[in-house]
């Protein structure tokens, strides 16, 4: 059963990525992660991403040049600084999870019965107990 959950649940992310047009790219997840988490160091997005820190430099640099993020200076580390959301690319984060969440809901209303609408939020609720559960021990 994980292991079709873990099929499933990845292959949900994608086809909603696809179907909405807002496919997953290095700038797309940073875009959303730092929607999500607030102003954090290029270190820090590349750990989280799994990529180098001169990997994520390029990164932050197309999206400081596309207006999506300002670098500002990190309180705790006077050499260091945050990326930080701009108005401009908070609008694109909600935009995309727009698109993604309107996709959604018009499948789950065209696929499913009602019947089946109500076991898929029961379902909703049982996966999000399993992710703040956090990972096992």
């Amino acid at each position: 059963m994980a292991e079709s959950l873990r099929d499933v649940v990845g292959r949900l992310v994608r086809a909603v990525r696809q179907a909405s047009g807002t496919q997953s790219s290095a700038q797309g997840d940073a875009l959303a992660q730092l929607d999500r988490n607030g102003p954090v160091s290029v270190a820090a997005l590349a750990d989280s991403r799994g990529v180098s820190h001169q990997s994520m430099r390029l990164v932050v640099g197309r999206m400081e040049a596309l207006g999506q993020v300002e670098r500002r200076p990190d309180p705790a580390d006077g050499r260091g600084f945050l990326v930080e959301l701009t108005p401009a690319g908070q609008a694109e984060a909600a935009a995309g999870r727009r698109r993604r969440t309107q996709w959604l809901a018009q499948a789950i209303t065209a696929q499913f019965t009602q019947q089946e609408q109500d076991t898929l939020r029961a379902a909703v609720v049982l996966l999000d107990r399993l992710v703040e559960a956090g990972p096992a021990e």
